[in-house]
């Protein structure tokens, strides 16, 4: 048996919180399965954490999202007797007087309590739950305590900022020993500090982010790569991009590619860049980065860049992109669309690409300007396609589609 749960539930946390580098996961998850439906309320309440999104849990798990199935668990957690359930039910707004009714606890102090030696033990998981009960004042409910409980104002705040400020050293502890979570909570209350109980100490949080990286939770590393982005560090916030990278941050592949492709914080290199973008895709959710690694990938094999040319990779990636709200790569979609590169030639689908394009390119006027000169899947409008045409300026192609048209002496543009 654990120092503080079960074996199982300890060895889950540990995959699922406290080495996050080890890429165990999934395996975590499926010791808390097994641990829950054999009856371990402890282990239902961490499940239900893990299937309620990046909220709760590492992104980089990939657990499956699934509210109702996470509400039922933290339901069940409470009824096996879970104190972390009880408060983790308590702060989700769960905890509702039937199902406070079915806990074997004589009362939310007594669940407290039992949570509270956990943590004194040290389990990093337990010290963030009990500094979540004091940051978002559960506590008052916990030791059924109200503004009434108090004989006036003054006594009453000096009661919450009391209590209050105990989540400072709980989510330092927790921080320390393995709770990345702790450090967005620690972050807020030095930002913001809680309303005019607690003082903002904006200072305590300059450098959070910069010890949760040196700490090794890649997303600590991500969030101070960004920060040195900012401050023109490229050479250092390179190099945090690549160890969240190589941690299981996969969306920083994206950030590693950007630098490899433009040289920026590191040597250029397009082929490694490709690799990296490569490697962001294997993200099973459509995050942004996922679909910065498409879009940058996409025009890559459109290009040649760092890849053999594969127009059909092209279009297939860059669809994702566009699916996904981004224009990055309509003009490669039009001009594929509009040639028949690595799709079927469709004029129409060229013209609803090309026409997006909201920055100079000669090549995708030329296509607008042949598309309406010719009438290709759109009614003929040659003045129309002519002022694309002479937008497109030197484009060799354009200047040999103007030959064929002219102007009348009235001023009308018509084919020769």
């Amino acid at each position: 048996m654990g120092q503080c749960f079960s074996d199982a539930v300890e060895q889950a946390l540990r995959y699922i919180y406290y080495d996050l580098r080890a890429g165990k996961g999934a395996e975590g998850f499926a010791l808390l399965e097994k641990a829950s439906a054999a009856g371990d309320g402890d282990a239902s309440c961490v499940l239900a954490r893990c299937y309620c999104g990046n909220q709760y849990v590492w992104s980089g798990h990939d657990f499956p999202e699934d509210d109702d199935r996470a509400t039922m668990l933290i339901h069940k957690a409470v009824e096996q007797g879970s104190g972390i359930g009880v408060l983790v039910a308590l702060r989700c707004g769960e905890l509702t007087p039937s199902l406070e009714k079915k806990m074997p606890f004589a009362n939310l102090e007594e669940a407290f309590d039992s949570v509270l030696a956990k943590a004194e033990t040290g389990d990093a998981f337990c010290q963030y739950t009990v500094a979540n009960s004091y940051f978002w004042w559960d506590f008052l409910r916990i030791q059924n305590k109200g503004r009434e409980s108090f004989s006036n104002e003054r006594e009453y705040k000096e009661y919450l900022r009391e209590n209050i400020s105990k989540c400072e050293d709980w989510f330092w502890k927790a921080f320390r020993g393995g709770m990345y979570f702790a450090a967005n909570n620690l972050n807020r209350y030095y930002t913001d500090g809680d309303e005019d109980i607690i003082a903002p100490r904006p200072e305590m949080a300059k450098n959070l982010f910069r010890t949760g990286a040196e700490m090794g939770y890649p997303i600590h590393q991500w969030i101070y790569a960004d920060e040195l982005k900012e401050q023109k560090r490229y050479e250092e916030a390179f190099q945090w991009y690549k160890q969240a990278a190589e941690g299981g941050q996969l969306e920083c592949w994206f950030c590693v590619g950007l630098a490899y492709e433009e040289g920026e914080g590191t040597q250029q290199d397009v082929a490694y860049a490709a690799q990296c973008y490569e490697r962001g895709l294997t993200q099973k959710k459509d995050s942004g980065k996922r679909i910065g690694c498409a879009n940058r990938l996409g025009a890559m094999y459109y290009e040649g860049k760092g890849v053999e040319k594969d127009y059909a990779k092209a279009v297939q990636l860059l669809t994702y992109g566009y699916e996904h709200n981004t224009k990055y790569g309509v003009c490669y979609l039009g001009k594929c669309y509009f040639r028949g590169l690595g799709t079927q030639q469709d004029y129409v689908k060229a013209r609803e690409f090309l026409e997006q394009v909201d920055w100079t390119n000669k090549e995708a006027f030329y296509m607008l300007g042949a598309i309406y000169g010719q009438g290709l899947g759109v009614p003929v409008d040659i003045k129309r396609g002519v002022e694309y045409l002479k937008k497109a300026g030197d484009n060799q192609e354009a200047k040999a589609e103007l030959l064929k048209y002219k102007k009348t002496l009235f001023g009308k543009w018509v084919r020769r």
